[in-house]
C-alpha cells in the first residue's frame, strides 16, 4: 500500500496541489501497479476534500475506488461522513495502539477507547465501507504492555476489521524486535490479515518491512522516494526489488516503472533524491573504479539481480582520475569511436589529468579529448563568438547571441524570464533557421565548492532530453550564466556530431 499522498505528504515543506495528486495516485494504480493507495487524513482542510474528491471520481469511473484509502479518526460518524460525502468507502482507523497513547494522550481508559473504536467501526460498517485500522504506536506498545495490544487487536478482530496495520510509528524497531513481535500477532490472530508500516528514524525501514514479511505480515506500506515525517517511511522503489530478491514472495509492482514515479514525485515534491539512492539514483549504474569496468567488458563480473536494465536504464561508466582503458573504450564504443592502442592510452591519460583537478567528463566531452588527441572527423560545429545578456529591474532581460554554425555565422536576439532563458530563446531562433528542433531541458544542476566564495567557480550541468536521446553536459565557469552557456554549446556540439 502506498501512502505518498498521505503520510509521504507529512514531510516537511511537502504539499501536492490537487492536479499533483491526481497525477501521482493514476500512475500508481494504473502504471506502477501499487495494490492500494492512501490519499489523505479526514476533515483536514477544504483543500484536502477537493482532492480526495476528484481521485474518487477518477477510481470509480476505472472501477479502482475499493483501492483507494482514507486515514480517519475515532469519532463515531464524523471521519466516516467526510469520506462518504468525498465519494470514498475505505477507511483506515487511526486507533491507539499503545496503553500510553491512550492513557496520555486520549485520557481515556483502554475499555473505553475500546468502545469508541467498536461503534466507529460498526457505524462505517452499516455504511457500506470497508475498514482497516492502524495500531498507532505499536511498536511501543506492544514492548510495554502487549496485553493492551492483543486486547485492542482482539476486538478489532471481532468486528470484522479488514487489515491491521501495525505501525513502528517512531522508527524504534529493530530488525530482532520486529521479528519476535510480528510472529506474536501472527501466532496470536492466525485468520487476522496484518500490515506492517515502517518508519526510517534509523535507516531500518526496508529491513524491518522485509523482516515483517518474512515474520508473517501480508503486506507492508510504502511511499515513494521514502518521504514521510522525519526521516521518512520505507521507499517503495526500494523495498519492491528487496521483497522480490529476498522473500519469496513477489509484488505486483512493475519495477519498469520505479524511476519514473520517482522523478515524478522528485518534482512535484520539489526534494531532490540524493544521486546515490537505491535503484533510481542518478549514479547508482554508474560505474567509477576501471577495475570495474574491466571485468564487466571480460565477463559482467561485476554485475548482480539489480541490472540497470531490470528497471529500465542503462549502466553508464564515470570517466575520471579511477578510470581504466575499458572504462574509455565502452565508452568510445557508445559513440561509435575506435581507436588505436597509442591513442587510446593518449585520452586516457587526459581523463585521469582532468579527473586530479576534480573535473567530471561526460561522454559528450570524451569527443572533444579525443579530437585533442586525434583529428578524425570530429569538429567544432558550433561555436560562441560573442554574446552580452543585459539585465535591468522591472525589465525581462536580453541576450543577443553571434554563432559560427556549421561554418557560417548567425545572430540572434530574444527577451527571456531570465539571463539563461533569453539565450536559449536566442539560440532557437538560429536553431530554427537551420531547421533544428532545439532538445527540451530535463534537468539542471548549478554546484559551487564548500565555503561560499563570491569568486568561487560556478559547475553548472545540464540533462537534455531530444527524441530518445539523452545528453549530460557540464560547463564550469566563475560565473553561473556562462557556466550554463558553456555547457549548451557542448550540448549543441553533440547534437550536430549526432546528426
Amino acid at each position: 500500500m502506498d501512502t505518498t499522498l498521505r503520510d509521504g505528504e507529512q514531510t516537511e515543506e511537502v504539499n501536492f496541489a490537487l492536479p499533483e495528486k491526481l497525477a501521482v495516485a493514476k500512475k500508481l494504480l494504473t502504471e506502477v501497479k501499487v495494490d492500494r493507495i492512501e490519499i489523505a487524513s479526514a476533515r483536514v482542510s477544504a483543500g484536502e476534500e477537493a482532492s480526495c474528491r476528484e481521485i474518487f471520481l477518477w477510481a470509480k469511473e476505472n472501477s479502482l475506488l475499493d483501492k483507494v484509502e482514507v486515514l480517519g479518526f475515532v469519532d463515531f460518524n464524523k471521519s466516516v461522513d467526510w469520506i462518504e460525502g468525498a465519494g470514498g468507502k475505505v477507511i483506515n482507523l487511526l486507533c491507539k495502539g499503545s496503553k500510553n497513547h491512550c492513557i496520555n494522550q486520549l485520557h481515556k481508559k483502554p475499555e473505553e477507547h475500546f468502545l469508541d473504536v467498536t461503534k466507529t467501526v460498526e457505524y462505517a460498517k452499516s455504511k457500506g465501507f470497508i475498514v482497516n485500522a492502524y495500531l498507532e504506536d505499536f511498536s511501543n506498545g506492544v514492548r510495554e504492555d502487549e496485553n493492551y495490544v492483543f486486547g485492542i487487536t482482539r476486538v478489532l478482530n471481532g468486528l470484522g476489521v479488514k487489515r491491521i496495520m501495525l505501525a513502528d510509528t517512531l522508527g524504534v524497531l529493530s530488525i530482532l524486535e520486529t521479528k519476535k513481535f510480528v510472529e506474536k500477532m501472527v501466532e496470536k490472530f492466525p485468520s487476522q490479515h496484518f500490515d506492517f508500516h515502517a518508519h526510517n528514524d534509523y535507516g531500518l525501514a526496508v529491513a524491518n518491512s522485509l523482516q515483517a514479511l518474512l515474520a508473517g505480515a501480508r503486506g507492508v506500506h510504502v511511499t515513494v522516494n521514502g518521504l514521510g515525517e522525519r526521516s521518512g517511511n520505507s521507499a517503495l522503489e526500494v523495498l519492491v526489488p528487496v521483497i522480490n530478491d529476498f522473500s519469496g514472495k513477489k509484488t505486483n509492482v512493475d519495477e519498469l516503472k520505479l524511476s519514473a514515479i520517482s522523478h515524478l514525485v522528485e518534482l512535484f515534491s520539489r526534494r531532490r533524491i540524493a544521486k546515490n539512492h537505491p535503484i533510481v539514483g542518478a549514479v547508482v549504474f554508474t560505474q567509477t573504479a576501471g577495475i570495474h569496468a574491466d571485468g564487466d567488458k571480460k565477463g559482467n563480473l561485476y554485475k548482480s539481480k539489480l541490472s540497470a536494465k531490470r528497471f529500465g536504464r542503462l549502466t553508464r561508466y564515470t570517466l575520471g582520475k579511477l578510470s581504466g582503458k575499458a572504462s574509455i573504450e565502452i565508452t568510445l564504443k557508445q559513440l561509435g569511436v575506435t581507436l588505436e592502442p597509442e591513442e587510446l592510452k593518449k585520452v586516457l591519460s587526459r581523463v585521469v589529468e582532468l579527473g586530479d583537478k576534480k573535473e567530471f567528463v561526460s561522454k559528450e566531452d570524451l569527443v572533444f579529448i579525443v579530437n585533442e588527441i586525434k583529428h578524425n572527423g570530429f569538429v567544432q560545429k558550433f561555436k560562441m563568438i560573442d554574446y552580452s545578456i543585459t539585465t535591468k529591474n522591472g525589465v525581462k532581460p536580453k541576450a543577443r547571441v553571434k554563432v559560427s554554425f556549421n561554418g557560417k555565422e548567425f545572430s540572434a536576439s530574444a527577451l527571456g524570464d531570465g539571463g539563461y532563458n533569453a539565450f536559449v530563446n536566442a539560440l532557437k531562433k538560429i536553431f530554427k533557421k537551420n531547421k533544428l528542433s532545439f532538445p527540451q531541458l530535463e534537468d539542471y544542476e548549478v554546484r559551487i565548492p564548500v565555503g561560499g566564495r563570491t569568486d568561487a567557480l560556478v559547475e553548472c550541468k545540464i540533462i537534455w532530453k531530444r527524441g530518445n536521446r539523452r545528453i549530460e553536459t557540464i560547463g564550469v565557469s566563475t560565473d553561473q550564466v556562462e557556466a550554463a552557456i558553456k555547457s549548451t554549446e557542448k550540448m549543441v556540439n553533440a547534437i550536430l556530431i549526432g546528426e
